[in-house]
């Protein structure tokens, strides 16, 4: 890869300010002691270094987030505040974007990317990604409950919603995991037995569970054993 290209890619700036920061000293490569924006070097090997301090190349950025409630599921919206001003500004270069949707009111998990391959594998109807959300529901759950949405139950526009596993905590509050990701589907679902949801949070995606230590609003990067339980079996 060349040197000007790396050293974009990992968000130090245009093609011209690199040319600029090689000429100036400020980016030093490990063997190399005459540096050309054309350089060829093996990002996976040479060690690079930005104004003394190392930089680690990454071909994609996976990022968890604890979504809070007034922000939607987009990369821009002409009316509603999106997630991506929660984004730090260091990931914003790679461009992520969010793996499916949480409605406006909805909390909790959700993976932003910029694979694009990753997000359609996680989203694909053929992969039948599990996930699962907490809710606190308006009237008391049902155990009966159970036994319909494991059977699958028919919303609103006359769909039936494949088997669904649902866990009931308490009176009001339950956890349901579903396999599909139709439009306001948790909602639909217990509206279609009489019920409402007040709140809704997703708290996991595959294997992947929500960090509790990670405040709303709050993102950060997957560690490889995240990684590895979001797209385990994807």
């Amino acid at each position: 890869m060349r040197l000007d290209k790396f050293l974009a890619d990992c968000g130090l700036g245009t093609r011209t300010e690199i040319k600029k920061l090689i000429k100036s000293g400020s980016i030093r490569v490990t063997g190399h002691d005459s540096l050309r924006p054309e350089l060829k070097i093996d990002e996976s090997k040479d060690e690079v270094f930005a104004f003394g301090e190392r930089i680690i190349y990454k071909k994609h950025i996976y990022l968890i987030m604890n979504k809070p409630q007034g922000f939607v599921s987009a990369t821009w919206d002409k009316k509603d505040r999106v997630v991506l001003e929660l984004v730090p500004e260091e990931y914003l270069h790679f461009e992520p974007f969010p793996v499916g949707r949480l409605d406006i009111d909805t909390e909790g998990l959700l993976i932003l990317t910029d694979d694009g391959d990753l997000a359609h594998r996680l989203l694909s109807p053929k992969k039948h990604v599990p996930k699962t959300y907490f809710a606190r529901l308006e009237s008391p759950a049902k155990t009966e409950y159970i036994d319909k949405f494991k059977k699958g139950v028919t919303l609103d526009d006359g769909y039936k919603t494949k088997p669904a596993t649902l866990e009931i905590l308490n009176e009001n509050e339950i956890n349901l995991t579903i396999s599909e990701g139709k439009f306001h589907q948790v909602k639909r679902m217990f509206e279609s037995v009489g019920n409402k949801v007040e709140y809704l949070k997703r708290i996991k995606m595959n294997n992947l569970e929500l960090d509790e230590n990670l405040e709303l609003g709050q993102c950060r990067e997957l560690t490889e054993e995240e990684f590895n339980a979001l797209t385990e079996g994807v």
